[in-house]
């Protein structure tokens, strides 16, 4: 078989899955409408004794789950893809919450997530048990039309990649000990699968080549090498990587395009099989070296065909300019790490294109175009009023700042954060290409201005400010102690940079937000000379971004920039440069040195415009004004990706008189 080119979706999750089949088939038939060459599922259970509940995979259990998959072949088929199915057997890592069938591994040990749950270490039965379950679901992945059928070992996920490992693997018989027992398991089970379906479907390995654990575990220039050396011909397709997921995909924060090649570059260099390999690529150019330079032969990517599902396609048409690039946010990460559908900050129809309908490049015009003022060029009305100029209303952006991007300016010039930048660089450029469009900076607007315009619909996109009264999550109410004239919000910097804070003492950043701004903000000022300490009543810095897999990255980046880290803390009191803080369990309290006091805690609404157009309702209908919306952090503050999203349904909803449903397969039946 061949792909119609190099463009490859390897595996990756959309929190859809086996309950909810038809929207997942939907998203990986939109993803080969772009033009990907070959699209591959999300990892698929084998066996009951994978079961990785409340996460929501693939399954192939037994017939039964054949009729979903082949929703996706024919949906990857019908525009000429090939679809790659990657079955999987989480050994350690899955504690069977569904099943309550015993995890399997090879050596007693407990199982490496959070269960207080112990493994069954296989014997030689259930070895072949497992090497049978395997066969099966290949055939079974066969019938349901796959034309790639994975075997996979790695991400610190697979049974396979655990039998490998050394750390895992303390058996003495045949299948552990010596490297070549270890790999054993392995190579049975591509043999197994070459011989079961090997005649029509292409037989794949997705090997990690390198844990970043140096000699604690396996490396791309010791056993990773060696594993590939050993099996180099044996599969028909070599797709590798780093182990574990939180090495694979590193956010933009912590690593550049390509920041795998130095690991995987020597693996083409040993097989004469077709090699794919990810890094985030988004760059043509980009990925046209590594093509040339013999390091791939097929451009892996599932967190840049989530951002843009047609990229595959502009490039093709020359359409550079188009492409919609991944910001390595992980927020798609986020969303199956959480146990739900997939999200993305850059592409808002991702997981919408059954159940509303959504397609990535194409909106439906307005039965009845008018004309629309977007109060806010953030990310919540730049992508508004794409939506609606691209559905042929004249729309009119205007903003009071100088600059465009709202709070996405500000926060990219902040450490590891550039590439957020291209939420607005994008939307703006789509923006100045149509002429239905008209933009205004340094434009603030009072509730006159709009009645005085006669524009029918209006859209407030005027974002959110932090709170300067300790108001989140541990403190439900604004602390009377703190004198807001000796507090900071993180607008305050953002706006003006370190300079506003004391150059006479330590600087205190006090996170109940949880996520990665304040965690930037330390590092900001770290890095600008300052005495940091990191207070939060969480055990972790950053404790959400477990989600995003940079928890700790950023926890040791901190560590290394000296931030005193004081977890387990909430506001106490705070006076004459000397801040309480108590003990969440015991009330314990602290006194810590404090000339400035940074509140990253929640936010609240700039809606003082929406206030004064309310109290003016009654001259709506003498101005001509038929609407007046509120969207994005305006509404209710959130992540980029809740504005973006806001935007875009606020687009999408334009003239309908009420909202449709959202399909629900709760009930269906394949």
């Amino acid at each position: 078989m061949q792909t119609q080119n190099r463009f490859y979706q390897v595996p990756h999750c959309t929190g859809l899955g086996h309950r909810y089949p038809r929207a997942d088939a939907q998203l990986r038939g939109t993803k080969a409408e772009g033009g990907w060459g070959v699209v591959s599922t999300q990892e698929t259970e084998i066996h009951p004794s994978s079961d990785i509940t409340p996460s929501n995979q693939a399954r192939l259990w037994d017939d039964n789950d054949i009729p979903a998959l082949q929703l996706v072949t024919d949906s990857v088929h019908q525009h000429g893809a090939l679809a790659a199915v990657q079955l999987v057997h989480g050994g350690l890592h899955v504690a069977n919450r569904y099943s309550r069938q015993l995890p399997l591994g090879p050596s007693h040990g407990s199982v490496n997530c959070d269960d207080p749950v112990q493994i069954k270490p296989m014997d030689l039965a259930d070895i072949r048990a497992f090497r049978q379950w395997h066969k099966d679901a290949a055939v079974r992945a066969k019938q349901a039309g796959f034309d790639i059928v994975y075997v996979y070992a790695g991400h610190n996920m697979t049974l396979l990649q655990h039998f490998l490992l050394s750390r895992y693997n303390k058996r003495t018989d045949e299948y552990g000990g010596s490297f070549e027992n270890r790999l054993r398991l392995f190579r049975e089970v591509i043999t197994d699968t070459k011989d079961a379906i090997g005649d029509t479907c292409a037989v794949a390995v997705r090997l990690a080549v390198d844990e970043l654990l140096g000699e604690r575990g396996l490396t791309h220039n010791a056993e990773g090498h060696d594993i590939v050396e050993a099996l180099a011909e044996e599969p028909d397709l070599w797709d590798v990587n780093l182990s574990g997921w939180e090495n694979d995909s590193q956010t933009s924060r912590y690593s550049e395009e390509g920041f795998q090649e130095s690991y995987t570059a020597f693996v083409k260099s040993i097989t004469s099989k077709p090699v794919v390999g990810v890094g985030r690529y988004t760059s043509p150019d980009t990925m046209v070296r590594v093509i040339k330079q013999g390091q791939l032969d097929l451009i892996g990517a599932a967190r840049p065909s989530i951002a843009d599902p047609f990229l595959p396609n502009k490039i093709d048409e020359g359409r550079i300019e188009d492409i919609r690039e991944c910001i390595g946010c992980n927020i798609c990460v986020a969303s199956d790490n959480a146990c739900m559908p997939i999200r993305c900050t850059q592409n808002p129809t991702i997981g919408e294109e059954w159940r509303r309908g959504w397609h990535p490049e194409y909106i439906p015009a307005l039965r009845d175009p008018a004309s629309y003022l977007i109060v806010g060029g953030g990310p919540a009305g730049l992508e508004a009023a794409l939506g609606l100029a691209r559905r042929g209303a004249q729309v009119i952006v205007a903003d009071a700042a100088s600059e465009w991007g709202g709070r996405v300016a500000r926060e990219s010039r902040l450490p590891g954060l550039a590439a957020w930048g291209r939420v607005r660089d994008w939307r703006l450029f789509q923006l100045q290409q149509l002429p239905n469009v008209e933009l205004y900076l340094d434009s603030r607007l009072s509730a006159d201005d709009i009645l005085e315009y006669k524009i029918p619909d209006i859209a407030l996109a005027s974002g959110a400010i932090w709170r300067n009264d300790g108001h989140g999550r541990q403190h439900t109410e604004p602390l009377a102690f703190l004198d807001t004239a000796n507090v900071l919000t993180p607008d305050d910097v953002l706006t003006k940079g370190t300079s506003v804070l004391s150059s006479d003492g330590p600087v205190v950043i006090y996170d109940d937000d949880r996520f990665y701004l304040a965690s930037v903000l330390a590092e900001l000022i770290a890095q600008a000379g300052f005495d940091v300490q990191f207070v939060t009543p969480a055990p972790v810095v950053s404790p959400w971004s477990i989600n995003t897999l940079e928890q700790s990255r950023t926890q040791k980046r901190l560590i290394e920039l000296g931030v005193k880290i004081v977890p387990l803390y909430a506001l106490h009191g705070f006076q004459q440069g000397i801040l309480d803080v108590a003990c969440v369990y015991s009330g314990q309290v602290r006194k810590l040195p404090c000339n400035s006091l940074l509140l990253v805690t929640s936010r609240l609404p700039q809606d003082t415009l929406w206030q004064e157009l309310s109290a003016k309702s009654n001259n709506w209908q003498d101005a001509g004004i038929q609407s007046v919306s509120r969207i994005g952090d305006c509404l209710a503050p959130g992540i980029i990706a809740d504005a973006v999203f806001s935007g875009h349904q606020f687009a999408r909803l334009a003239g309908e008189v009420t909202a449709p449903l959202i399909k629900r397969e709760d009930f269906a039946r394949v």
